[in-house]
């Protein structure tokens, strides 16, 4: 496949970045400190498409042509061009977002949906464009990938670059093999800025810090979600509760957050306690390897975060890649409520030495991390997929379905649709499927590489009879690891002497 230039088209050094293999990584970072059917509407009802706004079409549509037969070479290709000549590289105030996002959804209408999660302290809308063949509907079988941008908001790279991605998403789908096979087969969701009082409140572009970090009412939203470690006492602020909605009312799978002031991927857990090794300065999740490999997987494809030292007053990170909590103690943040309480694996992505760097040089970070983000949204294919049904074929929610090894502290459960999805490297895995009241089903499955079919491996779980299973089974939001470290303490010289009186009676028997 071939993809050509819009005329004009100035060819940029910058911009001649390559999908690289990321490297071999045996071990942590070191400790451092500071297919289905449709089944019905998901989230807000989309907005009806709106007027052309008073910036005109901000959305290009440059000239195109592909040859199927060599899909690698045309996305390549659209990665080596700037293809967003519509959308000028400059930072949009919230009027100016806002104005963009409704026109992508009036000249797209068939693969976008807009709507509004909620609102800032100060009234702003909190956009959402959702793309995909069913973009105002879940899709059995698809998952449902998101971003998250300009959570503080002086940390401004982040909000520009997803503006970028959905102009060339749309602007690609049906042209280029790799965006059109994403958006068949995804459901991505975009929050350009998730802080838009902090955005506007940012008067003086500054490197490190501004006032424009926290919300209208002086927090920092990422400090404000419920911990799963300690008892924080925040007041859950009106945008996090928004973001806490979505969360719910969505099956995300993946996500990232996207910020500025440090270049680097970081993965959960950014707090913890002796239960997942905060004694040794790294906070291990059940399912760390998977997490190594999202946060190498965008660093390795990023024009230079691979390296790890790119920002000199910051520490080197082997790989570009750091467990959260072996860089700094974090409490009350997004990626580990995601984990623990939306079953979604999330990392943060910090993409700017600067946070809020001259309008300059956003093209040169679009140019850097857009191969990233588009390889990063590939990874949701990853594992096994698929659903719980009984005998009859009907779904069933809330049956705890993981693999043997890394249980989670609040399992994992299938949504109303019985779907389940487990993000899994490829391998071996032992799957169980619990229906309290209905035993267990046991099942080994060999895992592929998804992402190089954009698809997990299926299999769905049948069980011949079925108890009535509780309708709400999720887990409370306290700090689970809390209790389960007090517990252990607790129960284990009762634990060790139920052992020894087993191997008694077993002997003497």
């Amino acid at each position: 496949m071939l993809l050509l230039p819009p005329p004009g088209t100035p060819f940029s050094a910058r911009a001649g970045q390559q999908l690289r293999p990321f490297p071999s990584f045996d071990g942590p970072a070191s400790a451092r400190r500071p297919e289905g059917g449709v089944v019905g509407q998901g989230g807000a009802e989309p907005l009806e498409p709106a007027g052309r706004g008073e910036r005109g079409s901000p959305v290009s549509h440059g000239v195109s042509v592909c040859f199927q037969e060599a899909g690698s070479l045309c996305l390549a290709l659209a990665l080596l061009f700037p293809v967003a000549v519509g959308l000028e590289f400059s930072y949009h105030p919230s009027e100016q977002l806002g104005t963009f996002l409704k026109e992508v959804h009036r000249q797209h209408p068939s693969i976008t949906s807009l709507h509004s999660v909620g609102r800032s302290v100060a009234g702003k809308d909190l956009w959402i464009l959702v793309l995909g063949r069913f973009p105002t509907q879940h899709t059995i079988g698809i998952p449902e990938f998101k971003y998250i941008a300009n959570m503080h908001g002086d940390e401004t790279v982040g909000r520009e670059l997803l503006l970028h991605l959905i102009d060339f998403l749309v602007t690609n789908d049906k042209s280029d093999p790799v965006v059109t096979r994403l958006i068949d087969s995804t459901r991505i969701h975009i929050m350009p800025s998730m802080n838009p009082d902090g955005f506007e409140a940012t008067t003086v572009h500054d490197c490190y810090y501004s006032e424009g970090r926290f919300n209208k009412n002086g927090k920092d939203l990422n400090r404000n979600f419920p911990d799963v470690f300690n008892s924080n006492n925040v007041t859950i602020q009106p945008e996090t509760q928004a973001v806490i909605n979505w969360i719910k009312n969505e099956t995300f799978v993946l996500s990232a957050n996207l910020h500025g002031g440090a270049l680097v991927a970081s993965y959960t857990f950014d707090n913890g306690n002796p239960a997942t090794g905060s004694l040794r300065g790294y906070s291990r999740s059940p399912d760390d390897d998977v997490f190594m490999h999202l946060a190498k997987t965008y660093s390795s494809n990023h024009a230079s975060m691979y390296k790890g030292n790119e920002c000199g007053n910051k520490p080197v990170f082997p790989y570009g890649i750091t467990n959260g909590y072996a860089w700094y103690q974090l409490q009350g943040g997004m990626q580990d409520y995601n984990y623990i309480w939306g079953q979604c694996f999330e990392i943060t992505l910090e993409l700017s030495c600067c946070k809020y760097p001259p309008a300059s040089q956003l093209q040169a970070f679009w140019n850097d991390n857009k191969a990233a983000l588009i390889e990063y949204i590939k990874q949701v294919h990853l594992g096994i997929k698929g659903q719980v049904l009984d005998r009859h074929g009907q779904p069933i929610p809330n049956v705890i379905v993981e693999a043997k090894g890394r249980e989670h502290i609040c399992p994992y459960r299938t949504n109303q649709h019985g779907e389940y999805y487990l993000l899994l490297l490829p391998g071996s895995y032992v799957l169980n499927a619990t229906a309290p009241g209905s035993g267990s089903i046991l099942k080994t499955l060999i895992v592929p590489n998804g992402p190089e079919n954009f698809s997990a491996l299926k299999y769905d779980f049948v069980f011949p009879e079925v108890s009535t299973i509780a309708r709400d089974a999720s887990c409370p939001t306290k700090p689970l690891y809390q209790d389960f470290e007090s517990i252990s303490a607790a129960v284990k010289p009762t634990l060790h002497f139920l052992a020894l009186m087993t191997v008694l009676y077993t002997v003497f028997k």
